[in-house]
């Protein structure tokens, strides 16, 4: 028999491995639940409930075919070597995975069991996401290819496998803080389809215009961002869903389109971005925890002040748009992508703290966590990769343009609902009752110039910074080639500072 190991592909539909393990014979679909896993300081109870909620579909849609989903709790190579006793495997598949350092490691740990066993293991790509990549030259051609391959279809039955499944660990059991809320998505395939599909024809017209106020942005945004990092959904079949529908707004009158043509080309290319991030992991695993640029190693490094972590992580800030934000973010799991870059500019700026931290504490807090875009946009918004330009987020300024009634911020900070509008974005200015809403922790613009003077100084100093900015720009940068080649001979292509990797790039779905 075949093992299908899943992974974070939790579907049947444009799964590569098992729609080649089905084809060759009989298949054992497997989930390593890896208790070690959940210890990590990046993981959650939210994670838990979502993947728990993904599980169980995907073991309905499995059973439909003849063969439950095996569900074995333990260390992979014990799970591995425990199955190798009880049955001939002929291979182990899954799709190829950039997660965090752990699953890094352990996925060595697995390639050298298979070697010493004989087994062979087959990794397809379930994205964009090129493994032992040489240069991004030509990087976004072939990912048009990847996304333009046919989506696979399920298998129409698996043969039966006689394997018994273990029962998962409670929450309480992997040691994970239980948390009740209402407001977080729900897991799953179906819930998945619904939202592309309610996004397609009926929420996403306005997309580009809202999806940088959290006013609009939690209904006017796809939210698929959950759903591509546990993999109910293949970001092949939402590109090539998207582009069918654009396909049919092309034949409608320009006065039934509207918004969506725009709207759609937007997202569409957000899905290309989302594994141009992802491949900076794949690339160099340690941004995980060191500065893409080694100028900042020590930059922040012992200034931990737990006060002002504490004060940012609990939404106490005194600063209305960063607490709102962080508050809807503990509450919800999920967070536009502008308001993400502003709490993180505020942590790592204002407050001057390493991004280590904050990095995964936000971590926990997404239901979206995908590792790989995760640490290079907190890198971003740190300052540390040295090849993107210094944006630090005024958060006055940026609830005056993205909440300016305040209705967000009074959602949010109920201290703040009787407030005027003239002083909901300084609460401090007010004369009137702020029942009890904290003072701001630092002064803005004081903060925001130290931080400033201590980056650029460090940039001004460095006499190998722009020589090291332009090896990483090389690296992991984008290029402007990469779309259909014409007859003319062009220069080999030079990273595209100008566009990808900016900083206001919107990515979480």
């Amino acid at each position: 028999m075949n093992i299908v190991w899943f992974k974070r592909d939790l579907r049947i539909e444009d799964n590569a491995a098992l729609s080649e393990a089905a084809r060759l014979g009989p298949v054992l679909p497997l989930y390593i639940f890896e208790p070690e896993l959940w210890q990590q300081p990046d993981m959650s109870y939210r994670h838990y409930v979502f993947l728990t909620q993904c599980l169980q579909e995907l073991d309905q849609s499995l059973t439909a075919l003849g063969q439950r989903l095996i569900i074995k709790v333990g260390n992979a190579v014990d799970v591995l070597t425990q199955l190798a006793q009880q049955h001939s495997i002929d291979a182990l598949w899954s799709h190829q995975e950039t997660g965090n350092h752990w699953t890094y490691t352990r996925d060595k740990a697995v390639k050298h069991w298979c070697r010493s066993q004989q087994i062979p293991w087959y990794e397809p790509t379930q994205n964009g996401v090129i493994r032992g990549l040489k240069d991004r030259d030509g990087w976004a051609a072939r990912w048009y290819t990847q996304m333009a391959r046919p989506i696979l279809t399920a298998p129409t039955a698996l043969n039966y496998v006689d394997e018994a499944t273990d029962t998962l660990p409670t929450a309480n059991a992997l040691g994970l803080q239980e948390e009740n809320s209402n407001h977080r998505q729900k897991g799953g395939r179906s819930q998945a389809l619904a939202l592309l599909n309610s996004f397609l024809y009926r929420r996403g017209e306005y997309y580009t215009q809202a999806m940088s106020s959290p006013v609009t942005a939690f209904d006017s945004c796809s939210r698929l961002s959950a759903h591509l990092a546990f993999g109910t959904l293949s970001i092949r079949e939402v590109f090539q869903i998207t582009e069918r529908r654009h396909k049919e707004l092309k034949k409608m009158p320009d006065a039934v389109k509207g918004k969506w043509p725009s709207a759609l080309r937007s997202f569409s290319g957000r899905l290309r971005w989302h594994c141009h991030f992802i491949q900076k992991l794949e690339d160099e695993p340690d941004i995980e925890f060191e500065n893409m640029h080694p100028a900042y190693k020590t930059l922040r490094e012992d200034t931990l002040n737990p006060d002002h972590l504490h004060a940012w992580q609990t939404g106490q800030t005194g600063y209305p748009m960063i607490d709102a934000c962080m508050r809807a973010l503990i509450t919800t799991g999920w967070l536009n992508f502008r308001m993400r870059a502003m709490v993180m500019s505020f942590a790592s700026y204002h407050l001057w703290l390493h991004w280590r931290q904050p990095a995964l504490y936000l971590a926990q807090l997404f239901i979206d966590y995908e590792p790989g875009i995760h640490y290079s946009q907190v890198q971003m918004q740190s300052g540390t990769t040295g090849i993107n330009a210094i944006r630090i987020y005024n958060p006055i300024k940026q609830g005056i343009d993205q909440d300016p009634e305040g209705v967000f911020i009074r959602q949010w900070v109920p201290e703040l609902r009787d407030v005027d509008r003239e002083f909901i974005h300084t609460p401090w200015l007010a004369s009137s009752q702020i029942n009890d809403y904290p003072m701001p922790i630092v002064d803005e613009q004081i903060a925001r110039r130290t931080a400033a003077d201590k980056i650029y100084t460090l940039r001004k100093n460095d006499p190998a910074h722009k020589t090291t900015a332009k090896q990483i720009a090389n690296k992991h940068g984008s290029r402007k080639s990469g779309l259909p080649k014409t007859s003319r001979k062009k220069k080999k292509a030079q990273p595209d500072h100008s566009q990808l990797d900016h900083p206001q790039r919107e990515l979480p779905f």
